[in-house]
């Protein structure tokens, strides 16, 4: 009987210091009951507005489901509800997946960081760079100091111009039309490689075709299409099951208008046909900058398996160390040109993301925690890895031109709480 007492007296201490530390870890979780409501007020703010059509979030915390909703519609015209299962065109929500698929390879020792581009591709060997124009109106150019890199590419150092303002670089450019979706991944890299880079290797940072370059990269290295490998090694181990570049007709209903901001409160629906079509018709063209649709949970699921350092629900994707070198910064100090990365905040930039080194300076500045990674989409798509709290946010809408109402900074605040000097109370 003196054994079964203890026995009972221990089952209940343990069973109390458990339903004690459980109430503990929840009433530790960052987004509670008061940011919850923050969040709801935040996002069907935007909605009343007039501003969005429809928005929804999904944020989990120390693998928690600490936060979903939505608000609007889908498809306002219609009045098809945004939901949890629709179906976003996540536009350069691409590149980390791409950035991840590149670097299974990397952990296969099929290639360095800073090797030289040309030693896969012959197609980037004696880069000319862009020096300006002469008196004609002529291009002039030099040589390349250095081979553009692997890490260029994947920090968007390239030197691969990508605007219609630079005097005769960017007739080029449209001239050779790299993007074509009636082109495969091995004619565009021929046709980038004929384009002269607009700066010199490893000096500025600027957006481009960076990442459509990765996903020709893996299929040259991999020997195999890049559709068929990212399917392989990535999307089908996490049954990222809506995450393509083809939406059937049987999915279609659940895919979201996009929608033009046209002013204050004014919206006008895109026609989906003009909308949707690189998702609704099978092109040679497999880019690995953008071109993916996904849901919220079929993001999150990529997410997690990030903040988890590469595993998700036993299936490893990547190791912990190349989780950890992606989300390092790879800039150094002495690229100062910068283009428009540091609207994201006081960041740098890894291996496709960009990466907080600083806490907000001010109000104004984009929050977040500093060793967060995230990245977004040209339809004001967002999604964040915070390391520090465990937390994984993906916020869908589609919205062009991108985030002009700040929705990312406001959503940001809602979850984090608006700025605190330092040494504030």
């Amino acid at each position: 009987m003196k054994h079964l007492f203890l026995y009972a007296f221990a089952i209940l201490i343990f069973s109390s210091c458990e339903k004690r530390q459980s109430k503990d870890n929840t009433e530790t979780l960052l987004v509670n009951e008061q940011v919850r409501a923050r969040i709801d007020s935040t996002l069907s703010s935007f909605v009343d507005s007039g501003n969005l059509a429809g928005v929804s979030a999904l944020i989990f915390e120390k693998d928690q489901e600490v936060y979903f909703n939505a608000f609007g519609y889908a498809d306002r015209e219609n009045q098809v509800k945004m939901d949890r299962n629709t179906i976003v065109q996540i536009y350069s929500m691409t590149k980390p997946i791409t950035g991840t698929a590149l670097m299974t390879l990397y952990e296969e020792g099929k290639f360095q960081l800073d090797d030289p581009l040309s030693k896969y591709a012959p197609e980037f060997a004696d880069m000319k760079v862009y020096d300006g124009v002469d008196e004609n109106g002529d291009i002039k150019l030099v040589d390349a100091d250095r081979p553009v890199t692997i890490r260029d590419l994947t920090r968007h150092t390239a030197g691969f111009p990508n605007r219609a303002d630079i005097p005769g670089l960017s007739d080029i450019l449209a001239e050779k039309d790299p993007r074509s979706f009636e082109i495969d991944l091995n004619e565009m890299a021929k046709r980038i490689g004929q384009i002269p880079l607009w700066f010199q290797p490893g000096t500025q940072w600027e957006y481009g075709q960076s990442v459509d370059v990765q996903a020709f990269l893996v299929e040259r290295i991999a020997g195999v299409p890049y559709k068929q490998y990212v399917q392989e090694h990535v999307l089908d181990p996490l049954n990222m099951t809506d995450t393509r570049y083809f939406v059937p007709e049987s999915d279609r209903a659940r895919m979201s208008a996009s929608y033009r901001r046209t002013g204050e409160g004014q919206l006008e629906q895109l026609p989906n046909e003009e909308a949707h079509n690189f998702n609704i018709n099978e092109w040679p063209l497999t880019p690995g900058g953008f071109g993916f649709t996904s849901t919220l949970d079929d993001y999150m699921t990529f997410a997690r398996m990030l903040v988890h350092k590469g595993e998700f629900d036993g299936v490893r994707v990547l190791k912990p160390e190349t989780v950890e070198l992606m989300s390092t910064n790879q800039l150094p100090d002495s690229v100062t040109e910068r283009s428009w990365l540091p609207s994201k905040g006081n960041v740098g930039f890894g291996i496709d993301f960009a990466v907080r080194v600083a806490p907000p300076a001010s109000a104004e500045e984009m929050n977040g925690i500093v060793g967060e990674f995230f990245w977004d989409g040209a339809a004001s798509t967002l999604f964040w890895v915070d390391p520090v709290n465990e937390i994984t946010a993906v916020l869908f809408v589609q919205l062009f031109p991108y985030d002009q109402i700040k929705l990312h900074k406001k959503f940001k605040d809602a979850v984090y709480g608006k700025y605190q000097p330092s040494g504030s109370n």
